[in-house]
């Protein structure tokens, strides 16, 4: 019998979660603790350089840290293949799946870190207990305190407060209609597209009280997915057998307002990301394999001014955004996908030239 890996995550995190479900999913035997747990500190903190999750520890000590190159490790040729692979052959679906991907991060963070801070009273004690898991009340509330802090970085404040909460629900009534007729994002499987969006749609946003409840009473099939994604199987009860997938050659009518409400709140943030990119840049001149910042647990490199939905604010950069990015446009290059996403208003996020990548090395982000 395969010895199962060790996860170490938190049932709250919104990137254990993205994990969790991926093995899940592929079958994969694991063992989940809480980076409480003193091995962690002990054997885990000295390789990755920071306390952070999730991180898989493979039988052998090989330890890797962020979702992608969790996902990445076990889709790769090196090991035995999965039954759902994660990335789509098609080109046009793999770059949609990559835009959801950016987007879950750059967008959809900021719901979840606001729906769950911003309504701190209403959900204090499920917060509280949640954030106690393995630990004590005392670091809970240091911990609490810290990511709360996040708010203003990720442009949370009240000016952007009512346009965040009126893009939860066109969200959740764009998905609600999609997964009336889609198990999942891009048709009948699981894909990298699903694994990103359920971070936030689950563990803040299908979690926590308040924004739960929302999406409970307005959106039922998008709680219904949440679901399915959990699940250790592919759980399509109440589709056709076998589950519907895309028509050949064409998206679905249920795409069409997915995209459009991602166009219009992702363009304009990474647009005014890839000029702060170039100011840095040229005043810093970075060199290639040297980490992005002077310290691992360090993520910022700086504040742009930007906007979402129109609002205004000021928020911070992290490197890690264009490590994603630079994965959409390496897939927005294939010409199927390039002419999808110029018939939705999508092609400022393919059509570019990143100034410098950013690649992941031994569980940290390095300039390239």
């Amino acid at each position: 019998m395969t010895q199962p890996i060790t996860l170490w995550g938190l049932p709250h995190s919104l990137y254990t979660g993205r994990a969790r479900a991926y093995l899940r999913k592929q079958r994969i035997a694991y063992v989940e603790r809480a980076p409480t747990d003193p091995e962690f500190a002990r054997r885990v903190m000295p390789a990755i350089g920071r306390a952070i999750i999730p991180v898989v520890e493979l039988a052998d000590g090989t330890i890797i840290q962020d979702t992608v190159d969790i996902i990445d490790h076990f889709e790769g040729e090196d090991t035995p293949p999965v039954p759902h692979p994660a990335y789509p052959g098609d080109a046009r679906l793999l770059a949609l799946a990559h835009l959801f991907e950016i987007y879950a991060v750059v967008g959809l963070t900021r719901h979840a870190m606001h729906y769950r801070w911003s309504y701190l009273a209403e959900q204090e004690h499920f917060l509280r207990d949640a954030f106690a898991t393995g630990g004590d009340a005392e670091r809970a509330e240091a911990t609490m305190g810290r990511m709360h802090s996040y708010l203003p970085m990720l442009g949370v404040d009240v000016a952007t407060i009512p346009a965040i909460e009126e893009s939860y629900r066109e969200l959740l009534a764009n998905l609600d209609a999609h997964f009336a007729v889609y198990p999942f994002l891009l048709g009948s499987l699981p894909s990298i597209a699903d694994y990103a969006m359920f971070g936030p749609l689950f563990a803040h946003l299908g979690r926590d009280p308040v924004p739960l409840a929302i999406m409970q009473r307005e959106a039922p099939r998008v709680f219904r997915w949440v679901e399915r994604m959990h699940a250790p199987d592919l759980d399509s009860v109440g589709y056709p057998v076998p589950a519907p997938d895309f028509p050949d050659g064409e998206l679905p009518e249920t795409m069409e307002p997915l995209l459009a409400q991602i166009a219009r709140e992702l363009a304009p943030d990474l647009t005014d990301r890839l000029a702060f990119l170039r100011g840095y840049v040229a005043d810093h001149g970075p060199q290639a394999g040297q980490p992005v910042t002077d310290k691992p647990h360090r993520r910022l490199i700086g504040t742009v001014n930007t906007s979402f939905r129109g609002v205004e604010y000021t928020g911070g950069v992290q490197p890690y955004t264009f490590f994603l990015w630079e994965r959409l446009i390496e897939a927005g290059r294939h010409p199927a996908a390039k002419a999808l996403f110029g018939e939705h208003d999508l092609t400022p996020l393919v059509e570019v030239e990143l100034p410098i990548r950013v690649e992941r090395r031994d569980n940290i982000e390095v300039w390239a």
